[in-house]
C-alpha cells in the first residue's frame, strides 16, 4: 500500500488546496500531508517514548501537568466551538505526561501528545509559568506545525515530484522520522522560527483563555534565558526567536491576551 498525497496539478493549485489558516493567529501555512497518517504515527512514537522514559505519576507535579494541560485544552475547545470549527479538533487525543529528566524541555507531537520534563519545573515555578510552557506546546499541535514541518521536508526532498503522485510507506516513514526522531530522541525535534513565534503568541492567548495570567509569560522567558547563561542553550530555546524579539512580541500581544484573561474571570 502507498500513502496517497494527491496535491493538485500545479504549484498554484497546490498552494491554494493545501493552505491552512490558523483561526487564532491568522497565519497561513502549507500543510500537504494526510493528518490521519500523521496522528497514527505520532501516537505510536509517543507510546514508544513513554516506554523508554520514566513517567512520573501520582505526584503533585504530575497532577499539575495534567490539570494545567487539560484546562488549556478545554479553553481551546471552547474557542474552536465558538467559531464553528470544533471539527478541526475531532481527532485529537490529548495526553499530558511528566517525564523524569534534568533537561529544561517540553514538547508536543501532533494530535496533542505532550511531554514536560521535570528539569523545566524549577523555571516555571508556579501554575502560570507552567501554563506558558503548556500553552506553547498545545499550540504546536493545534496549529498543525507537525504537518507543516513534514510538508516542508516533503517539498525539500521531492519537489514537484510529489504533485499528482504517491509516496511509498518507506519514504513517508523516513520523512516522519526526520521530523520526529524515534523514542526518547523525539526530545530533539525542532520547529522553525516562525512556528515557534506563532506558538508563543497562540500559547499566550490560550493560557489567558484558560484563566492563567499572561503577564507571567515575560518573567518565565527571562528565567529560561537566564538558565541558559554560561551553559548549553536548552533545546526548548534552540529554534526560538532571540530573547529581545520574543519579549517585544509578547508585549505587543499582551493587551489582547489580557482581554481573554479578563473574560475568563482573571483579575487585572
Amino acid at each position: 500500500m502507498k500513502f496517497t498525497h494527491l496535491l493538485g496539478i500545479g504549484a498554484t493549485v497546490l498552494s491554494v488546496a493545501a493552505c491552512t489558516t490558523n483561526p487564532i493567529t491568522g497565519r497561513s501555512s502549507l500543510q500537504l500531508a494526510n493528518n490521519s497518517e500523521i496522528l497514527t504515527m505520532s501516537a505510536n512514537e509517543y507510546k514508544t517514548t513513554l516506554s523508554d522514559s520514566k513517567v512520573i505519576t501520582g505526584t503533585a507535579d504530575a497532577n499539575k501537568v495534567k490539570t494545567v494541560g487539560n484546562k488549556i485544552k478545554g479553553a481551546a475547545e471552547r474557542y474552536y466551538q465558538s467559531i464553528g470549527r470544533s471539527a478541526d479538533l475531532a481527532n485529537y487525543q490529548w495526553e499530558f505526561n511528566l517525564l523524569q529528566s534534568n533537561e529544561l524541555n517540553a514538547w508536543c507531537m501532533p494530535g496533542g501528545k505532550v511531554a514536560v520534563y521535570t528539569g523545566i519545573l524549577p523555571v516555571t515555578k508556579n501554575d502560570n509559568g507552567l501554563a506558558v510552557v503548556m500553552g506553547h506546546e498545545v499550540s504546536h499541535a493545534l496549529a498543525g506545525h507537525g504537518n507543516e514541518r513534514i510538508s516542508q521536508a516533503m517539498v525539500a526532498q521531492y519537489g514537484g515530484a510529489i504533485l499528482g503522485s504517491t509516496i511509498s510507506n518507506a519514504e513517508w516513514a523516513n520523512i516522519f522520522q526526520q521530523v520526529y526522531p524515534v523514542g526518547s530522541q523525539v526530545a530533539l525535534l525542532k520547529y522553525g522560527r516562525n512556528q515557534e513565534s506563532e506558538a508563543d503568541k497562540m500559547g499566550l492567548y490560550l493560557m489567558s483563555m484558560a484563566g492563567y495570567d499572561p503577564r507571567e509569560a515575560i518573567p518565565f522567558w527571562n528565567r529560561m534565558e537566564a538558565a541558559s547563561t554560561g551553559s548549553k542553550t536548552p533545546q526548548f530555546l534552540s529554534t526560538h526567536p532571540n530573547s529581545e524579539t520574543r519579549i517585544s512580541d509578547l508585549q505587543k500581544d499582551l493587551p489582547k491576551a489580557l482581554e481573554y484573561y479578563k473574560a475568563a474571570g482573571g483579575k487585572l
